[in-house]
């Protein structure tokens, strides 16, 4: 059977989670394929609010197996506390496998994000400190130590040995730190986490082909967005892996002849946490509006997340980049008290030039001006709709437009944070 990649199109938080948990009750597998804990999906099931950061959304149905791929960075202390606090809401996450590939953040990853990006100062990139792009760093350097690491204490050694002396001697000639102890990582990683994540490592590029090969559905599932993308996103305010739908092949071993169907997430406005260029940026009452009804707040970090309208432009590259087969609408009802709602199609630069794809120079990206289109808004509270003629006209030719200006169909509606509150707009 075919595989579907569900991935962001824009800067994250387009409600990547709630759509694969939707999806998911038609899968055999839901495989994670990049990212670390950087990323959180929140889901609402029966009331309920799971915020889920490394674990894939599918844990939540008994039926299928959540896979944490080659692609992603592991915090083992991370994953069992989120097993943890699973378990102790009733949902059983002993089918979880987790690649012997996948790649472990460190203490040091840890401690190497704070202090640059402190640093940095002024310039620091926004990162969630979290040691996501150290130990992405160490694994390009061939010096990173794998889950697999974990099951054989010598190599684990060893390999923590080499790795401090350049980590050791990094913070403290440069950071004026003091060392961090093997022993005290040793002790912790082998002795506390190493038994209780064994049972999970697996070769899941086999999990995986065996479970197409006997007609299985598999969702990738990826984190971040397409403009965080390491190399398509808006450098250097990205991160440090490929969320981009091609990223689904190599973070999980899936040729792209296995995958058929490419589902872009996105919002009906635009949100961004962190630092980085943003056009359709907005700093005015309608913002902490969006804010406001969005609930936009960064699920692991609790920044307030950066609002503006809809960005045809983006989502424009977005489809050419992940090769979309259709786009996921999220969050239409927070639009619903909007007079008119604007989009923008095209972005002008200071000399007057237009662009329809976002220019590729970052200095012509930090000076264009978003050129909008405004639409009626609707004026009706969405949250109740379960049905495509239900929704006001005003909103059917706002995703209508969206779907014109970006050239593939909106084939889902989001229209609240509950689990079924997708509308299927398009068959």
């Amino acid at each position: 059977m075919p595989a579907t990649v569900v991935v962001g199109t824009q800067w994250g938080d387009e409600g990547k989670g709630k759509l694969t948990d939707l999806l998911a009750r038609d899968m055999a597998m839901v495989v994670r394929y990049q990212g670390g804990h950087n990323a959180g999906h929140t889901l609402v099931v029966d009331g309920e609010t799971f915020a889920l950061q490394l674990v894939p959304s599918g844990v939540l149905y008994p039926h299928l197996t959540p896979v944490i791929g080659n692609g992603v960075v592991v915090d083992p202390v991370v994953l069992l506390e989120e097993i943890d606090t699973l378990a102790a809401k009733g949902v059983d996450a002993s089918r979880l496998l987790v690649s012997g590939n996948a790649h472990l953040i460190m203490p040091y990853h840890h401690e190497l994000d704070r202090l640059t990006e402190r640093y940095l100062g002024k310039n620091s990139l926004g990162t969630t400190r979290r040691g996501i792009g150290p130990a992405y760093a160490d694994k390009a350097a061939r010096v990173g130590l794998r889950v697999q690491d974990l099951l054989d204490p010598k190599i684990f050694r060893q390999k923590l040995d080499v790795v401090l002396k350049e980590k050791n001697a990094v913070l403290a000639k440069v950071y004026n730190r003091l060392p961090i102890d093997a022993e005290s990582i040793t002790e912790r990683y082998l002795d506390e986490l190493a038994p209780r994540i064994a049972p999970m490592v697996a070769d899941t590029v086999a999990a995986i082909h065996d479970t197409l090969e006997s007609g299985g559905h598999v969702l990738l599932e990826g984190a971040q967005a397409t403009f965080l993308d390491l190399d398509h996103g808006t450098y250097p305010f990205v991160t440090s892996s490929n969320p981009v739908a091609g990223g689904a092949c190599t973070g999980s071993g899936v040729g792209p002849r296995h995958i058929d169907r490419i589902i872009g997430i996105a919002k009906a406005y635009v949100t961004r946490v962190g630092t980085g260029p943003f056009p359709t940026e907005l700093h005015d009452e309608v913002a902490d509006l969006l804010v406001d009804r969005g609930h936009e707040f960064g699920t692991n970090t609790g920044r307030r997340r950066r609002p503006g309208w809809f960005d045809a432009v983006m989502l424009r590259q977005a489809v050419r980049v992940n090769s979309l087969t259709e786009v996921a609408l999220t969050k239409l009802d927070v639009l619903d008290t909007f007079d008119t709602v604007k989009v923008c199609v095209a972005y002008e630069a200071p000399g007057g030039e237009r662009f329809t794809h976002p220019p590729y120079h970052q200095s012509v990206l930090h000076q264009v001006r978003p050129v909008y289109e405004e639409l009626p808004g609707w004026g009706t509270d969405l949250t109740g709709v379960t049905d495509c003629a239900d929704l006001p006209q005003a909103a059917h030719d706002y995703i209508a437009f969206l779907s014109e200006q970006i050239g593939v169909p909106v084939r889902l509606v989001g229209v609240g944070p509950g689990r079924e509150q997708f509308v299927n707009f398009a068959a």
